[in-house]
């Protein structure tokens, strides 16, 4: 039985939550996220809370129970506070630059790389530090796997892309005798 799927969700000030059939619609002022539920819960939306409900006593009822229960309240949660990733570029010669809706990295290939930044995510850079912000929590991750995936941290100079929360397990590099 899914813990996470009892609970219910609150709706903060501001935001408004509809159903149409399967599909949770949650709207803060001209932004929506909408949810697919494809029948495989019940939603209910009473006295300032989304409640969701198991269809059917299988084990993969209760496993799509806690599924759309968090991402009803990851879609809520963005809207009110929005998702951010970072990651740091280390490396000599190593940079990015947003030029309008590009973000140009120059990694130590012969060419840069521009990413295309989609709709619904905003991208700064500042000194090394790439911020990659979005309401949506599956499309920030998304892009800033995308990023690192360009040129993945090395593990002898620590060299590449990597998330500021990332630790690099470093080996050691040849020894003379």
């Amino acid at each position: 039985m899914s813990r996470i799927g009892k609970k219910p969700i609150a709706i903060p000030a501001g935001i408004e939550v509809s159903v149409n059939g399967t599909i949770i619609d949650v709207k803060k002022g001209n932004k929506v996220s909408s949810v697919e539920t494809h029948g495989r819960v019940g939603i209910e939306v009473a006295e300032g809370n989304v409640v969701l409900s198991k269809v059917g006593e299988e084990k993969e009822s209760s496993a799509f129970w806690g599924t759309y229960r968090a991402l009803v309240s990851n879609a809520i949660d963005g809207l009110t506070t929005g998702f951010q990733k970072s990651l740091e570029i280390n490396g000599v010669g190593y940079r990015a630059a947003v030029k309008g809706k590009v973000l140009e990295l120059q990694l130590g290939y012969s060419h840069p790389i521009n990413f295309e930044i989609e709709d619904g995510l905003e991208i700064s850079v500042e000194k090394n530090i790439i911020h990659v912000k979005g309401a949506d929590k599956q499309q920030v991750g998304q892009a800033a796997a995308i990023i690192r995936g360009y040129r993945k941290p090395e593990p002898y100079k620590g060299k590449g892309v990597k998330y500021t929360d990332e630790h690099i397990v470093r080996k050691a590099g040849k020894t003379a005798k």
